[in-house]
């Protein structure tokens, strides 16, 4: 694993950890799919949650909630799609697109419901 896919992997566990002390429960971790992976997919009560987890170690390259832009928020939503066409128990829970920035310190920011499927 190279140092970026390293940092990636801990600011994913990061994150996961900062939602499970918040109540979620973890469904899978980087499930992919042709066209898109979700980084987290974590159930909140009975809402199943699709996290996209940014890392930003620097404030200059933009805000990291910024950096989730309409083509990437499309194969989130399409890696999403595909995962309850996967996962048939899931298709009847309402589904939330959530985004966890982590900073380069190990502090965490979370935006619940940070797009839907029209943006």
């Amino acid at each position: 694993m190279n140092d970026r896919a390293a940092a990636g992997a801990a600011a994913e566990a990061r994150a996961q950890q900062h939602l499970e002390r918040r109540g979620l429960k973890l469904v899978t971790r980087n499930w992919r799919c042709p066209g898109g992976e979700l980084d987290l997919v974590m159930r909140d009560a009975a809402t199943l949650v699709m996290v996209e987890v940014r890392k930003r170690s620097r404030s200059d390259y933009g805000d990291a909630f910024e950096s989730v832009h309409a083509r990437k928020r499309g194969r989130i939503v399409h890696a999403a799609r595909s995962f309850l066409a996967a996962h048939p128990e899931h298709e009847r829970s309402p589904v939330r697109f959530d985004v966890v920035a982590v900073g380069g310190g190990g502090e965490v920011e979370w935006l619940q419901a940070a797009f839907d499927t029209e943006n």
